[in-house]
């Protein structure tokens, strides 16, 4: 008997086939002695639509709503259904005795595979094939190491909650949006949470004010000092006042009247989970989150390089600790020898900042593999992600950056000065970074220059000091920042909106639904984004009710929590968000409207992003017209400056037009193109009528009248 194995991807499919010794190649699977390696194509099965429920349901009806079906159905996805039926068969083969589900070791490959089992109709115990990495070894010590299916099955549970929730509410509430403001309106549990703190940033944004102030910074020949009030703060927004200080303190002498020195331990960052990386690589490079999921996947699956990406841990187990010299090893080449082959020559300090098994859920942190690295392999931007991820890994055995902090009390006339500086013992596991900066900063929180530690020469308690020169700084308070993708994703996590593998596309949607738009590195809302915001019922704004849900999928997934009344929850929900749309009195207006008109219907066109550029569309949902908005160029050329016109339509149909000459000319409709004989004319009557001194608009005026008789 032979065992079926069915992997996520064909690239994954072919590499476990290779490993476990199956070369002979089918179209949909690939088989050898022992093993029979199949594959998905991501999900090929999922939720049937409301349409296999009811037919009446493929229209988009809001009396219609809410649709909450008593059981949930299954649908064999159609642009998969080919490999499904493969597989399909493969699971009634006779000869097969045991299946390994070899999808990804997550909460959404569990999902795909058991809905794959459950429709091909798999009723027998199969095996888990859970592995961390892609390598050779990683795979045949998954296969040496199979667990029961059934161990996961609380995996399956949460994830199922998972995709029948989002059914439910995403579903109901677009269709009512939609049809009752008949635009195209999407919400969700955790997209529509996503866009309310954006929107209440951007409220922030446009309500504040800001204000003038000025500082005031002492001038005492080997170092500067800085003048704070009583409660430490050191802008002044009374123009007299810092006039007075400045006065006050102009040449005066003054004493030093505390030194304080302390040293500062500052231990290596935590390894890298999937959100940590999106966020250094956002603020590094400005990769958006989906990219850095896209390039890590190609580390890990095409590569080999690093172990699974989607895992929210930063921690490693203990079972892994004989394995991180080999890492190491592999690691230290090229750029990276220098920093990592000193470290095995010893003994590597592993602490509990490193290997926490109370701290590892399914997956452990983001490390390199043992794989060896060839980098000339990897694509620039591989190669900058890579080098993310193998420097945080080699700094984990470094010792802490040491240095020494000294603050300085000045007192000058009554008033007090303050001044500190660093000065570096020991880099420790800086030294890995050189230059660069490698803190978990928070860029939400905005920096003081003024408080920016600087270098202080050797200075007593008590030492007597002059001013030589007052110098005051005029400054502006500062509004808010808007979000950068980094300063978003942290924001997600910290109000548990979604999963380290759910967040890039989370915020991708928003984008490709024109609800937000990048701008640089900047998350900007769209008019229509703040229109929605206010269309949702209240409860759906806020992270509140989302992080909720997502902490009980947590405990669906441990075991600690129930589906049944988890979705019951969900369903009452979806019936009261479809109530408040369907008595709400609020308005919507497209912000995107154009003064092209559709030539089909006559509906004014909505002008809409997409991925070759602006488009425009009609709104009218059974008309379908579409064209490009970018500028369209004619083969009629201008009869003054000889350029190609630009095409245009208005109500009475297409024309061409010069834009810096200001010549229009009108299409034969019947023909759709210019009239030969017509501009001949045209261009006799410009040029008899140019020399008269004429203005352009009154040429253009008579050429056109000729041109109607």
């Amino acid at each position: 008997m032979k065992v079926l194995v069915l992997a996520e991807k064909p690239s994954v499919a072919r590499e476990i086939a290779r490993v476990m010794g199956s070369h002979e190649k089918h179209k949909s699977y690939i088989e050898g002695p022992k093993y029979i390696v199949t594959w998905a194509l991501g999900h090929l099965v999922g939720l049937a639509e409301p349409e296999d429920y009811n037919p009446k349901y493929a229209q988009w009806n809001l009396e219609d709503l809410p649709i909450l079906p008593g059981e949930t159905k299954l649908k064999v996805l159609r642009e998969s259904s080919h490999q499904f039926k493969a597989v399909q068969q493969l699971i009634k083969r006779k000869d097969i005795g045991e299946l390994v589900i070899a999808t990804d070791a997550g909460r959404e490959g569990e999902l795909l595979a058991r809905w794959i089992l459950q429709m091909s109709r798999w009723n027998k115990p199969f095996k888990r094939l859970w592995i961390s990495s892609q390598t050779d070894k990683a795979i045949k010590d998954g296969f040496a190491k199979l667990l029961p299916g059934s161990q996961f099955d609380r995996l399956y549970e949460s994830a199922r909650c998972r995709a029948e929730a989002d059914w439910m509410i995403g579903l109901n509430v677009t269709r009512a949006l939609t049809s009752r403001y008949n635009a195209q309106l999407s919400a969700g549990r955790v997209q529509t949470p996503t866009l309310g703190m954006i929107m209440d940033r951007e409220k922030e944004i446009t309500g504040f004010r800001s204000q003038e102030y000025e500082s005031i910074t002492a001038n005492l020949g080997d170092f500067q000092a800085i003048w704070r009030s009583g409660n430490g703060e050191s802008r002044i927004f009374d123009p007299q006042r810092s006039k007075e200080l400045k006065q006050k303190l102009d040449s005066k002498q003054g004493k030093i009247t505390q030194l304080k020195k302390s040293e500062k331990v500052e231990p290596h960052p935590l390894a890298y989970d999937l959100t940590e990386l999106q966020r250094d690589a956002n603020r590094r490079y400005g990769f958006s989150a989906k990219q850095t999921s896209n390039l890590l996947q190609k580390l890990y699956e095409q590569h080999k390089l690093v172990t699974y990406p989607r895992t929210d841990s930063r921690y490693l187990p203990a079972d892994m600790v004989d394995t991180l010299k080999e890492r190491l090893s592999s690691v230290s080449i090229g750029p990276y020898a220098s920093l990592g082959r000193p470290l095995l020559r010893g003994k590597l300090p592993v602490t509990k900042r490193i290997v926490d098994d109370s701290k590892v859920s399914d997956h452990h942190a983001i490390i390199p593999t043992e794989q060896t690295v060839l980098l000339n392999q990897l694509s620039p931007d591989e190669r900058k992600l890579y080098d993310l991820i193998v420097r945080r890994f080699i700094s984990l055995f470094y010792a802490p950056a040491r240095y020494d902090q000294v603050q300085v009390t000045v007192q000058i006339e009554g008033e007090t000065l303050h001044a500190k500086g660093t000065t570096v013992k020991d880099a420790g596991w800086r030294a890995v970074y050189g230059d660069q900066s490698a803190d978990d900063e928070d860029e939400d929180t905005a920096v003081d220059q003024e408080q920016e530690a600087s270098t202080l020469p050797e200075l007593q308690e008590g030492q007597s000091v002059r001013v030589h020169s007052v110098i005051l700084r005029p400054g502006r308070t500062q509004p808010p920042k808007r979000y950068t993708e980094s300063m978003l994703l942290t924001q997600m996590e910290k109000h548990g909106l979604g999963t380290p593998a759910t967040r890039a596309d989370i915020i991708e949607k928003l984008v490709s639904s024109d609800t937000i738009e990048r701008q640089g590195n900047v998350m900007h809302p769209t008019g229509k984004g703040r229109q929605l915001i206010e269309l949702v019922a209240p409860q759906l704004r806020t992270p509140d009710l989302t992080a909720k849900w997502e902490a009980e999928l947590e405990r669906i997934a441990l075991g600690k929590g129930q589906p049944d009344p988890f979705l019951q929850g969900i369903r009452k929900m979806a019936q009261e968000l479809v109530t408040a749309v369907k008595n709400s009195n609020a308005e919507y207006k497209p912000h995107n409207v154009t003064n092209s008109h559709c030539p089909d219907c006559g509906s004014k066109l909505l002008e809409k992003k997409g991925k070759r550029g602006k488009f425009l569309v009609c709104p009218n949902g059974d008309c379908g017209y579409r064209r490009s908005a970018e500028k369209q160029l004619s083969n009629r050329r201008c009869p003054q400056c000889h350029k190609k016109m630009e095409l245009k339509e208005g109500k009475a149909g297409l024309f061409v037009r010069c834009l810096p000459c200001g010549i229009t000319e009108t299409l034969d409709k019947s023909k759709q193109k210019v009239n030969k004989r017509e501009q001949q004319k045209l261009v006799k009557q410009y040029e008899q009528k140019e020399s008269f001194g004429s203005s352009l608009g009154d040429l253009l005026k008579a050429a056109m009248e000729e041109q109607g008789k």
